[in-house]
């Protein structure tokens, strides 16, 4: 291919990540023990007590898709877990059948249904999700079985009354998380479409800000390429994306 061909696809890929659009929170959804207030932009959302699993989601399937934007713990009250679901669909909070992705942070290590460690992870729920060992220690015997636990923030919680931003990127057989710009989190698989969606359990006083959905640039083609190429490509336009988002916001 010429070097001209090769600038084109770049040029698209960037030009395909500049298209992100705020999301309105308006139709979401709120399951669970929370209670999230939205803000007045309908951009923003604070989920304000102490209490049992609960996720605010939307009611789309997100698969192809990603999600940024900010979260921040305002309190210094507990150290329990923030974090966000993907896949999730209605009615599986207590679904039997459940089949979806949890993604989970802790800020300290505590004992109380098993020991829930601090650190940021991701784990696959395949039944209800309640207050037990499953959503707490990430146990299997109770629906939740972890997947992989954060590069740098595996073992590292949460500090209170700090904004982090967050991009997830969700396909059917790959997921990643960047926090503050780093890739914490590639897990590769086979994952059921459903919904994005915010996750709190035992945790008040979480906001999530300046939300932003994008549809993730289409496959490279099967074009012959140098073999760095579509890693450059691909790299290229996710920081595009996220360079662009932060010049928004």
């Amino acid at each position: 291919m010429k070097l001209a061909s090769i600038a084109a696809v770049c040029i698209a890929a960037m030009a395909s990540a500049a298209t992100a659009a705020p999301v309105n929170l308006t139709d979401w959804l709120a399951v669970g023990g929370g209670n999230w207030v939205r803000e007045a932009d309908n951009n923003g959302v604070k989920q304000t007590v102490n209490g049992l699993p609960a996720i605010f989601h939307n009611n789309e399937n997100s698969q192809g898709k990603s999600l940024s934007g900010t979260i921040e713990v305002q309190t210094t009250s507990d150290d329990d877990f923030i974090g966000f679901v993907l896949g999730y669909n209605t009615g599986d909070l207590t679904n039997n059948d459940a089949d979806y992705l949890l993604i989970d942070w802790k800020e300290l290590t505590q004992n109380f249904f098993g020991t829930g460690l601090k650190g940021l992870a991701i784990s696959r729920v395949t039944g209800p999700l309640g207050n037990n060992s499953g959503a707490w220690a990430h146990d299997p015997a109770n629906n939740v079985t972890e997947l992989a636990r954060a590069t740098n923030l595996g073992s590292t919680g949460w500090a209170p009354n700090t904004e982090y931003t967050f991009d997830l990127i969700f396909t059917s057989s790959l997921v990643e998380v960047f926090v503050n710009n780093v890739k914490e989190l590639s897990v590769n698989g086979s994952f059921a479409d459903g919904s994005f969606g915010f996750y709190n359990y035992s945790q008040a006083q979480v906001r999530y800000a300046g939300l932003q959905q994008d549809v993730l640039p289409p496959q490279p083609s099967a074009v012959p390429l140098p073999a760095a190429l579509p890693a450059l490509a691909a790299g290229i336009a996710f920081f595009g994306l996220m360079g662009w988002r932060r010049r928004q916001a």
